[in-house]
C-alpha cells in the first residue's frame, strides 16, 4: 500500500470497515492510557487522525472531550457514529485524508492516532499535520505497533504462510507500514522533526486472546487490508488460502494447551509530545 492512491486507500479501508467494527471491541485499556498520558481532560478539543470506528474518540468522549474524529473512510466512520450513537454520546466526524487535514492550525488541546497514522504511505506528512492543528502548549498523541519480530500475530501469520509456501520471507526490511514506527527512537524522531517538546515514548506490552484459529483469521483479514495486499502479491489459491488458516488454528490451538484461549503478545509505542 506505499503507492495506493487516496481513492484506492478509502475504498481498501470501506470494504473491511464492518469487520474491523466486529473484532475492534470499543473497550480497551490501550486508549484510555494513551489518552491520560496526553493529559487529555473534559471540556478539551480533541482530534482523532485516521480514527477508524473509534478507539481513541469513544473514551475522549466518555472523558468529557470535545471530539471530532476524522478518516478517510466513510464506512469507518459510519461505525464510529453508530458506537457513539449506542452509547449516547457526542462525536462530530468528518471524512477526511490525514495527509492533509482540512483544519485551521493551532485548533486542539489533544491531538491523537492510534495504529492510524503508523499506516500512511507518507507517515512523516501525517505526523506533522497533527502537529500542526495541535494548539501551542498541547499535546500530540500517537500509538504505534513496536517491533515486527516481537509481534505475535505476525509471526503466526508468516508460519501459517510459510505451511503452503515454505520459501515465503516476512517482508521486514523495509517492514510492513503498519510496523514503520516500529523504533521507538524513529517515532522520537518524527516528533522533534515537527517541533515537538518534552517528547516521551512509552514501551509497554499487550495481549489479544483467541479461543481458536478462526477468530484470530478473522482477525487478520478483517484488521487491515495489507494482509490481503500480501496474500495478492503472492498469488494465493483458494485451497492455499484454506490451509494456511487450518495452519494458523493449528498455532493456537499448540499456544491456548489445556487452556481455553490462546494469548499473543503485541509491543506497542506510545508518543506524547507538546507543541
Amino acid at each position: 500500500m506505499h503507492d495506493m492512491t487516496p481513492d484506492r486507500i478509502r475504498t481498501a479501508w470501506d470494504r473491511i470497515s464492518a469487520g474491523y467494527d466486529r473484532t475492534h471491541p470499543p473497550t480497551h485499556p490501550l486508549p484510555d492510557k494513551g489518552l491520560r498520558l496526553a493529559g487529555l481532560r473534559a471540556g478539551m478539543r480533541f482530534l482523532d487522525v485516521a480514527s477508524g470506528p473509534g478507539a481513541l474518540s469513544i473514551p475522549a468522549a466518555r472523558l468529557g472531550a470535545r471530539v471530532l474524529a476524522t478518516d478517510i473512510s466513510p464506512g469507518m466512520l459510519e461505525m464510529l457514529n453508530k458506537r457513539a450513537r449506542d452509547e449516547r454520546l457526542s462525536v462530530e466526524t468528518r471524512v477526511m485524508d490525514g495527509h492533509a487535514l482540512d483544519l485551521d492550525d493551532d485548533s486542539f488541546d489533544v491531538v491523537g492516532s492510534q495504529f492510524g497514522v503508523m499506516l500512511f504511505p507518507d507517515m512523516p506528512k501525517g505526523v506533522a499535520e497533527m502537529a500542526r492543528v495541535a494548539k501551542p502548549g498541547g499535546r500530540v498523541l500517537l500509538i504505534a505497533f513496536g517491533d515486527v519480530r516481537k509481534v505475535e500475530f505476525f509471526t503466526f501469520l508468516a508460519r501459517g504462510i510459510q505451511a503452503v509456501r515454505p520459501d515465503f520471507k516476512p517482508p521486514l526490511d523495509p517492514p510492513p507500514l503498519p510496523f514503520q514506527l516500529q523504533d521507538p527512537e524513529r517515532l522520537r524522531r518524527e516528533f522533534t522533526r515537527v517541533g515537538l517538546k518534552d517528547v516521551g515514548v512509552e514501551e509497554t506490552t499487550e495481549t489479544l486472546e483467541y479461543r481458536n484459529g478462526a477468530e484470530l483469521w478473522d482477525w487478520l483479514v478483517s484488521s487491515n487490508p495489507i494482509v490481503e495486499a500480501i496474500f495478492s502479491e503472492i498469488a494465493l489459491t483458494p485451497s492455499e488460502r484454506a490451509e494456511i488458516e487450518r495452519a494458523i488454528g493449528d498455532l493456537v490451538r499448540e499456544r491456548a494447551g489445556a487452556g481455553d484461549r490462546a494469548i499473543l503478545t503485541v509491543p506497542i509505542n506510545i508518543g506524547v509530545g507538546t507543541k
